[in-house]
């Protein structure tokens, strides 16, 4: 494995939108791109910016089904409102608009180019930050999602032999990719995600451990609103580092939503940057080809800081605990009033910390007690 990384882009990313009220806007990934370049993460001599693909039809048929793929394809083509809400197209969650399949198979042959770069070219990691449409079923759109990228990015991998964990940290259950490999140890998914009770998509429980051969190599953890940075390194550090090593993959896909920041407007947990950083370093430690995905944030500038550092982690890089001038001065304008990369720590408050607390521990001790023996771990994580 080479020290090369690849950064994915294409200025096309932000051609398109979702709509003025809609919750999901495509100027997060400029304003990334523009913060990373800012920083110097870009030019690294060992950093290679590769141009997104489109993905080809082809490899989107091996997770979407046909009848799905084309009603999008032709619902893209017109500019009046179209809706087909058995295939979840065309509600205010998932609105449809003209150029939206090359859109999102721009935003899936991202993905697929950065699985690619690490399997093929020898990167020892590639990071598609407008990848992680994890909610995106075979003949549905959902989430946001119209095309599952980490599905079929991964399903290229298997092709090629390889064995791949997912984890996803995202706010949101990561449902679509679950129950894409929910029946093959081929694939180990893990994701960390508020508790579906009552928040979206209402999935991930712990007790979804897989089925059949797959029995095992499901993993949800699940967190109570306002979890904090404590509660997310205890679940990182006691059950997904020993999986990963139990597991041995050939390939680490991650999927690092930022909307589990506490001041994101769709979420209720509370976590900070340090755990975004928390995650990066332990995935980087692995040694293992790494494929990163973007995902969920619905705050643009958070979005743009929690990258940004992701990306100077991967690359091992240092960067100032302030942002750079001249991004301040833009986030300014989009009413962000702070001038701080990384968020100062803070922590729950007690009530909210020990309800979540208690529930952790609860999901700890029953993942330990199913998955740790079928894997040879024991308690603790040691074998």
């Amino acid at each position: 494995m080479t020290g090369r990384f690849a950064f994915i882009y294409s200025s096309r990313f932000g051609e398109y939108s979702y709509g003025t009220e809609h919750p999901f806007n495509v100027l997060r990934y400029r304003l990334a791109y523009d913060l990373i370049h800012e920083m110097g993460l870009l030019a690294v001599p060992s950093v290679r910016i590769v141009e997104s693909p489109l993905a080809a039809e082809e490899a989107l048929l091996a997770f979407h089904r046909q009848d799905y793929l084309a009603t999008l394809r032709e619902f893209s083509l017109h500019e009046e409102p179209r809706a087909n809400f058995r295939y979840g197209l065309g509600d205010v969650e998932n609105p449809v608009f003209q150029g939206l399949y090359d859109w999102s198979r721009l935003v899936c042959g991202g993905t697929v180019e950065a699985a690619r770069q690490v399997a093929v070219r020898g990167c020892r990691a590639a990071f598609n930050m407008a990848g992680g449409w994890h909610h995106a079923h075979a003949a549905r759109a959902s989430g946001f999602s119209y095309l599952n990228d980490a599905v079929i990015a991964i399903n290229e991998l298997l092709h090629r032999g390889l064995r791949v964990a997912y984890v996803d940290i995202d706010a949101h259950h990561g449902d679509g990719v679950q129950e894409a490999f929910y029946d093959t140890d081929r694939v180990l998914t893990i994701s960390l995600h508020e508790a579906g009770n009552d928040f979206f998509p209402c999935s991930g429980f712990v007790e979804e451990l897989g089925q059949g051969r797959g029995y095992g190599y499901a993993v949800n953890i699940p967190f109570s609103p306002h979890a904090d940075d404590l509660i997310f390194e205890q679940a990182l550090r006691r059950i997904v580092m020993p999986l990963l090593g139990a597991y041995r993959p050939d390939v680490l896909v991650t999927q690092m939503g930022v909307d589990a920041l506490r001041s994101d407007p769709l979420t209720r947990l509370e976590l900070t940057t340090g755990s975004l950083e928390l995650a990066a370093r332990a995935f980087r430690e692995t040694g293992v080809p790494w494929v990163i995905l973007g995902g969920g944030g619905y705050d643009k500038v958070n979005v743009a800081r929690g990258w940004a550092l992701i990306w100077a982690i991967v690359l091992d890089m240092p960067v100032p605990d302030l942002l750079p001038p001249g991004f301040v001065q833009v986030a300014a304008q989009l009413g962000y009033q702070g001038q701080r990369l990384r968020d100062l720590p803070r922590l729950a408050q007690p009530d909210d910390f020990a309800r979540a607390q208690r529930r952790l521990e609860r999901h700890l001790a029953f993942l330990e007690r199913k998955l740790f023996p079928l894997h040879g771990l024991l308690p603790g994580g040691g074998r």
